[in-house]
Parts: C-alpha cells; sequence; structure tokens
C-alpha cells in the first residue's frame, strides 16, 4: 500500500513538472519548474532528468532550459484525431476558415471552461499560435455561451459561482448572462464582441450529439475590423448555424434545422 502511494505521488509529481510548460510562455529553468510545481529544486531536476530521456521534455544544450518535448506532441495528437467531435468537425472548420479568411474554432466544456479541439486561421485572421488545447472562459466567449445552453441557470451558477470580468465589456452578474443566453436561444447562435479581449469578436453557434444535447460549439471569430459584426452578424451567424447543423448530423443529430431568427430552443 505505500508502494502503491508513493507511485501515486511520483505520477502526480511528475504531471505537476509538466503543466508548468502549459501557459506556453516559454523555456524553463529547473529553478522555475520547481517553484511552479511546488516541489523542491532537486526533485525537479530528477523529474525533469527523467522526462527528458523519456521525450516529455527536451533541454536546450546551450541554455540548459526546458520545454515539452515530442513524446508530449505525439499523445496529444493521438488524443485529439480519437476524439470524434474533432474527426467530424475539422473538415467543416477548416473550409469555414478558407471560405471566410476568418479564424474557425470547435470547442467542447471540460469543467467550468472551454477546451479548445480545432482552431484554424484565415487570411484576414492570421496567429503565431494554436489555440488547440487552450482553455478560456465559458461566460466571455461565444463558444462557453453556446456550451452553457446545455445546462439549467442553477447548473451554470453552481458551475461558475462568479463571473471574473476580463474587460468593460464582460457579463458579470448570473441575470445578464441568463438574459444573454435566451437571447443566443432564440436566433440560435451567440456573439461575442470585445467580452474576453479587446478588438475581438466572434459568433458561434451549438453543435449538437446524436441526443439533441448540446456537446460541442464552432465559432467564427477575428479582429473587429475583419468580422465586422455591425454589416455582416446575420451572414456569419446563418453560417456559424449551418456548419454547426453539418457537424451535428455527422454525429448522428436528426432534428429539425431552424433559420436564423426562428426560435430553435438550442
Amino acid at each position: 500500500m505505500a508502494t502503491d502511494q508513493g507511485m501515486n505521488q511520483s505520477v502526480e509529481k511528475a504531471a505537476a513538472v509538466l503543466a508548468t510548460f502549459l501557459d506556453g510562455r516559454g523555456d524553463l529553468r529547473v529553478s522555475d519548474v520547481a517553484q511552479r510545481a511546488g516541489v523542491g529544486q532537486s526533485t525537479a531536476s530528477r523529474l525533469l532528468a527523467t522526462l527528458e530521456q523519456l521525450e516529455y521534455v527536451e533541454r536546450d544544450e546551450v541554455s540548459s532550459l526546458y520545454r515539452l518535448g515530442p513524446a508530449v506532441i505525439s499523445l496529444a495528437g493521438a488524443a485529439v484525431n480519437q476524439h470524434s467531435v474533432h474527426r467530424e468537425a475539422r473538415q467543416h472548420a477548416q473550409a469555414l476558415a478558407c471560405s471566410l479568411g476568418l479564424g474557425a474554432n470547435v470547442a467542447v466544456r471540460r469543467g467550468a471552461s472551454l477546451f479548445y479541439l480545432c482552431n484554424f486561421e484565415g487570411t484576414l485572421a492570421p496567429k503565431s499560435y494554436t489555440l488547440l488545447g487552450q482553455r478560456n472562459p465559458l461566460h466571455a466567449t461565444g463558444i462557453g455561451k453556446c456550451l452553457l445552453l446545455g445546462l439549467t441557470p442553477d447548473r451554470r451558477r453552481e458551475l461558475l459561482p462568479e463571473l471574473p470580468r476580463y474587460t468593460q465589456h464582460t457579463l458579470t452578474t448570473h441575470d445578464a448572462l441568463d438574459a444573454d443566453l435566451a437571447t443566443v436561444a432564440e436566433r440560435g447562435y451567440a456573439i461575442e464582441r470585445e467580452e474576453l479581449a479587446l478588438g475581438r469578436a466572434c459568433v458561434a453557434a451549438p453543435v449538437l450529439d446524436g441526443s439533441g444535447t448540446v456537446t460541442a460549439a464552432i465559432s467564427i471569430s477575428g479582429p473587429l475590423s475583419a468580422i465586422d459584426l455591425p454589416n455582416r452578424e446575420v451572414e456569419l451567424g446563418r453560417k456559424a448555424i449551418e456548419v454547426a447543423d453539418s457537424i451535428s448530423i455527422g454525429l448522428g443529430y436528426i432534428g429539425p434545422s431552424h433559420p436564423v431568427g426562428v426560435g430553435t430552443g438550442r
């Protein structure tokens, strides 16, 4: 029993060491890893050496700084390729980004945050990084609002007891969020305009599984100037719903499809 407990603690510490790299801020020193993982420097050094042998991290020969290694990429690729939503949504999202020149993103809910499964950028919304595998708040994003449609108001309050403010446009009360989600359900798509980051906006629609449950969402995103919501909201909303419906059908959903402006309950 003691051996099992010690093994579990070692696995937990190794996982904590790997998690220190998740913010993507750059290569880390052993002391940085130790501080972030909450372990001693000698423990961090030992774990990093073992993880380096297994290619879960790699060390720069000149600076001696550590970064995530190729084994993590292999695991991540295998994990995302096994996800049914990713398999069904990938080509749809890629085609959407290409046709509009904007960003196309697909995410699912993981606890109190959203988790990106797909991220493609068009020529009007380039990024130097991928959103794949990253998390964002539910209440301050178009995708997150769509994912919250699958929860009752009481469950939303239980899941999100506080709604942090990211900009002056963020919805920070549940009454305001409830009202916004009622509009989302009525028209079939969500809008987020500078609620998470200034200068950015998106339009999103929910994706349903075979039982009619909200299982994911897809968004069209980009800079305010490129997405041009005052003139293109309805157009982009229709497109988001159209692509979301195609993904839903691929996941086994056989319910009715409704045009924008007609209550869907979605």
